[in-house]
């Protein structure tokens, strides 16, 4: 069991890793050779120009001015110093938002941190319990265990000290979350309004379009929405099935970067030609010339990819019932997204359309009617995920029980027991094999997203991370706390009657205080420190610069700004808000570890997200009506413990007044969700009317169909020089005329279309004169 000495080891080897990380990254960014890696947002917006071009040879690879080393720590202040409506112009509103919730953090722990030392520890310090539990043999427990509730006699006064803080706490939570959630609302509000002209506000995806056999998925929808948006519509869009045809494109520019590379290493060395295997990853197979074999792969894959792209255009089955439909007015189009457009609720879906670089491609192919039966079997393979990752974290739990380990391999005890090394296993090892046990996992269930066929990156980001969530309260949470739990107290369990062990266990959960502050310290300072120094992109960059780059568009292409990665670094930050709502009146010592992490967070992301990150897309912060909702939850598990720790610590009084706060909290939250989450999910028709008639006011002469003509076309026709393609899956209007339909509708079609040819018999072909 971890002691002060164990946690002030483990403090002093991760505050070193941090400033290691620190000093090397503040170092090698004055480099001018790593200057790509450090600073690529600057230049893929055009800002700035490699130091490489110019100076001595030296210069262009070492910084010899002595004078930048001085002040190689000025890349704190200056993250600090972008004002927000800055920081929202230069990198987005979902970046300068994100950064909030780190300030959340701060904002809701640091008073919590200052009220919880000056009167809970004091509390807690001044009791005897847990030596009085040690003399009778039933508890294991170190100094650091004092500090908590542990330390409080059973059914003791002192007790209503922590119920007062729980209420204070809560409130003062709640208070914070309802101003900062409205301020987000009316930073989303207004970046809308002000926001420049994107093709989503214009446009909704439509899906699940019916079959007609005398129509076309093009003319369908050209004609449903002619009839049902008469005023509003103005063009389409059908989604193609290129999935195939994009994996050809993927397999021939990776055997370019190939040919590329051979070619240079050629250059280098023309005495002898470069050879390669055929077999799997080149590892095996018969061995040829690697330039002659890449050649004539990409001429084979462009042969395929022309076949491929004519069968594209002239296969109906590679059209889906589904399109993307533009409008004339933003105002056209929040009406066609926010209603119901048929009789039949599950025809004719129309939802926003995500901004064009924020689709996800691959997934538009997927039918609709398969949906459902995908997200329940993603929903069983992530019941049995999270089933059998117990196991390793249970053994990561053993690892932090230094007599567990002496119990199971006795031979190790002459090891185990010098100071440093028990001091090594019980306040470092537990949170880096606990790290590396989840460092494949986002990845899964960023898999597990996909499969379940959400249309956006958004919304797979925000499902998977949601899914993490989950994961990490499961597994990294209550796993480890019942684990860690049972090993510790193996013995006293063993001896005790069955009715003590809730006892026991109420005693024993704020102990585990400990492991989960070796875990911030190594995910949330080391790790956070470590992702500023930018090791992978690093190497892989300057591998990419030597072997594959000819040009200065390749060098540019091989930059890698990166994201946030809102699926692995949201459920983090939640994982802390848990933490430290959960041990605020439990185990207070745990509060300052964290208000540790949200500073030097915040500060490493404000730097990464000014200089380095290239957000994939901008969502506006529909994001945060998720981290409200997963704060909540953790505050109201937070009052669920504390009731449950009153009831074995023989307080069973509490348990009234502590039910008061669930329900209060509850009911904030459905204030909140009525309140402030409409603005996430729907677009005021207000607002787009006024945005549109400043539009218009600005820009009478503007061609909007050009505008959106394209915006919305698969990205391996974005290239495309064949102009049969807009033929093939643009829908076309014209307002003058009204055009007779195949299709038998009870209305005619009033605009042309295409392949239009016998009038409805169920009208006559009558055009009225306000048309």
């Amino acid at each position: 069991m971890a002691t002060f000495s164990d946690i002030g080891l483990a403090a002093g080897i991760n505050i070193i890793t941090a400033l290691i990380f620190l000093i090397a990254f503040a170092i090698l960014r004055l480099q001018p050779i790593n200057d790509r890696v450090y600073f690529p947002k600057w230049y893929l917006k055009g800002l700035r120009s490699s130091p490489t071009h110019s100076g001595a040879f030296v210069t262009k690879f070492v910084n010899m001015d002595w004078r930048s080393y001085i002040r190689f720590l000025n890349w704190v202040p200056d993250a600090l110093k972008m004002p927000e409506p800055e920081l929202i112009d230069h990198a987005g509103l979902d970046s300068a938002v994100y950064l909030r919730i780190y300030l959340l953090g701060l904002k809701i722990f640091v008073p919590v941190a200052l009220l919880a030392w000056a009167i809970l520890v004091p509390v807690n310090w001044t009791n005897n319990t847990l030596a009085a539990s040690k003399a009778t043999d039933r508890l294991q427990y170190s100094d650091i265990d004092k500090l908590s509730i542990s330390n409080i006699a059973h059914g003791s006064p002192r007790f209503w000290t922590h119920i007062v803080m729980a209420y204070a706490f809560t409130f003062w939570t709640c208070y914070t979350l309802r101003k900062e959630y409205a301020t987000v609302a009316a930073m989303r509000l207004h970046f809308l309004a002000s926001e420049r002209r994107r093709p989503d506000q214009f446009s909704v995806l439509v899906r699940n379009v019916p079959p007609d056999n005398d129509e076309t998925v093009t003319e369908s929808v050209e004609h449903f929405f002619l009839v049902n948006h008469p005023d509003t519509y103005l063009t389409h869009q059908v989604v193609i099935n290129a999935n195939k045809l994009a994996k050809l494109v993927k397999e021939k520019k990776s055997k370019q970067n190939w040919l590329d590379y051979y070619q240079i290493k050629y250059s280098r060395n023309q005495s002898t030609r470069p050879v390669a295997k055929t077999g799997f990853l080149g590892l095996c197979g018969e061995k040829v010339d690697a330039i002659d074999y890449q050649t004539a792969e990409i001429e084979r894959l462009s042969k395929e990819i022309a076949e491929e792209r004519e069968r594209v255009k002239t296969d109906p089955k590679c059209i889906m019932p589904a399109a993307f439909v533009s409008f004339k007015t933003r105002w056209g189009a929040a009406v066609c997204a926010q209603t119901q457009q048929s009789r039949n609720p599950t025809l004719w879906l129309t939802e926003w359309a995500s901004e064009p670089r924020d689709v996800y491609w691959d997934n538009l192919a997927i039918p609709y009617v398969s949906l459902s039966i995908r997200r329940l079997i993603i929903a069983v393979a992530f019941f049995f995920l999270t089933f059998f990752f117990i196991i390793p974290v249970t053994i990561v739990q053993s690892f932090a029980n230094v007599e567990g380990i002496e119990r199971r391999a006795p031979f190790l005890r002459p090891i185990i027991e010098v100071s440093f090394i028990k001091s090594l296993i019980q306040g470092v090892l537990p949170g880096i094999a606990l790290k590396i046990f989840l460092i494949v996992l986002p990845s899964i269930l960023m898999m597990m997203s996909k499969v379940e066929g959400y249309l956006s990156i958004s919304s797979l980001e925000r499902r998977s991370a949601m899914r993490y969530y989950i994961f990490n309260f499961i597994n990294v949470f209550l796993v480890s706390v019942v684990a860690g739990t049972a090993l510790e107290q193996l013995d006293s369990f063993l001896k005790m009657s069955a009715n003590q062990i809730p006892e026991i266990i109420g005693v024993a959960i704020p102990m585990k205080a400990t492991f989960f502050i070796t875990y911030v310290m190594v995910d949330g300072w080391a790790g956070v420190a470590g992702e500023i120094l930018r090791i992978k992109p690093l190497v892989i960059f300057h591998l990419k610069n030597f072997f594959l780059v000819k040009t200065e568009k390749d060098r540019e292409a091989a930059m890698d700004p990166g994201s946030i990665g809102f699926n692995t670094g949201e459920p983090q930050i939640q994982l802390y808000f848990l933490l430290g709502l959960v041990y605020a009146v439990v185990t207070p010592i745990f509060l300052p570890f964290i208000l540790v992490f949200f500073a030097l967070a915040y500060v490493v992301f404000r730097h990464q997200i000014i200089n380095v990150y290239n957000q994939e897309y901008e969502s506006a912060a529909a994001f945060w009506p998720s981290v409200h909702g997963r704060i909540i939850s953790a505050l109201i598990f937070s009052q669920l413990v504390l009731m449950g720790l009153m009831s074995t610590k023989g307080n069973a009084r509490f348990t009234p007044i502590l039910i008061v706060l669930p329900v209060l909290t509850i009911f904030f939250h459905r204030f909140c969700k009525g309140r402030y989450e409409p603005a996430f999910v729907r677009y005021p028709l207000q607002e787009a009317m006024m945005k549109d008639t400043l539009e218009r006011a600005r820009e009478p002469n503007l061609n909007l169909k050009g505008y959106l003509q394209d915006a919305y076309v698969h990205p391996v026709f974005k290239n495309d020089d064949d102009d049969d393609y807009e033929d093939d899956f643009n829908g076309k209007s014209d307002d003058n005329v009204l055009v007779p339909t195949k299709r038998q509708s009870r209305r005619n079609t009033p605009a042309p279309s295409k392949m239009s040819g016998a009038s409805s018999p169920s009208l006559p072909d009558v055009v009225p004169e306000e048309l």
